[in-house]
């Protein structure tokens, strides 16, 4: 009789313990849903567009009256946990170059559309949904896109890059490199210890998204695009801070180590993962970038277009 009570308890608390595990899993991969506080201060347009079966808002910010159509284009992706309003930082002075933007939610993020289990790949399909939205547009030089991606929305774009997107630049502000990086990152912000769950949660995550973990870890992102880069030519640029108190410095160094071709790389004095653009070296290198490579290659270049 003591055996079946001590088995049976053995077995609540590995049942406790185990929907503790799934709970803590599901919450981990379920970003916070932020509200949309800002709104564009120029003016902009409300679009929607599909994306996986779900509905994803965005923005459309034409560029200057001054700028003769078509226009190039810059589209902004946010990261984990944020929407386009919290990444309005970098709109004006890339509107002001002479650039129209796009800005819009990630499912599960924002307005958009919820999804069952968030990923980096959600990410990287939104991004692939929102080029096909922008060049559909008669306004838009399909031939002038540049992207800016914020952390995990600068790791969607990389995955994005890795299916041959059609866009003339790229540009990734504190990206994470490395899954490992990733999952610990997430669960400090989730205040969740790092030890057994780091090992544990990242299986729950992929049996959720029906893929293996396993599959997944041999498709490194880097080693992805060397390969995809090799047949192509696409200018990048790959910023990182050095105060990146949630997404560390390494993970650009650790890109750096293993990019091949190199990659056009800026370091920049900032106090934290979401204020790069603070320090004017920023801007000093990122609008120069997207001159050359993406209004340097629009139908509408001109004298008109502001140099910085």
């Amino acid at each position: 009789m003591k055996a079946k009570t001590m088995i049976g308890g053995m077995l609540a608390v590995a049942a406790v313990t185990a929907g503790g595990l799934w709970k803590a899993a599901v919450k981990s991969q379920t970003p916070k849903k932020i509200p949309i506080t800002l709104t564009p201060p120029m003016p902009f347009e409300d679009v929607t567009f599909d994306s996986g079966g779900g509905r994803v808002h965005g923005w459309f910010i034409p560029a200057r009256a001054d700028i003769p159509k078509p226009w190039p284009l810059v589209i902004i992706a946010h990261g984990w946990g944020s929407n386009r309003s919290r990444v309005l930082r970098y709109a004006r002075p890339i509107w002001e170059a002479g650039y129209a933007l796009f800005m819009y939610d990630v499912r599960s993020h924002g307005a958009s559309d919820p999804v069952r289990a968030a990923s980096a790949y959600l990410f990287r399909d939104d991004l692939l949904a929102a080029l096909q939205y922008t060049t559909a547009r008669p306004e838009i030089d399909a031939d002038a896109i540049g992207v800016l991606g914020h952390s995990l929305g600068g790791l969607g774009t990389i995955l994005a890059v890795t299916e041959g997107i059609p866009v003339s630049a790229v540009i990734t502000d504190s990206m994470p490199s490395q899954f490992e990086v990733i999952v610990s990152s997430e669960l400090r912000r989730r205040r969740l210890p790092l030890f057994p769950l780091a090992q544990l949660i990242p299986r729950i995550w992929f049996w959720r998204l029906g893929e293996s973990l396993k599959s997944y870890r041999q498709r490194d992102p880097v080693m992805m695009l060397n390969e995809r880069r090799r047949g192509m030519q696409l200018p990048m640029l790959m910023v990182h801070s050095k105060g990146d108190n949630f997404i560390p410095p390494s993970e650009l160094e650790y890109f750096m180590s293993k990019a091949d071709p190199p990659v056009e790389h800026l370091w920049v004095n900032s106090g934290g993962h979401s204020c790069s653009e603070e320090d004017p070296v920023f801007w000093d290198t990122v609008i120069p970038f997207l001159q050359t490579h993406v209004q340097g290659r629009s139908k509408s270049n001109d004298s008109t277009i502001a140099s910085s």
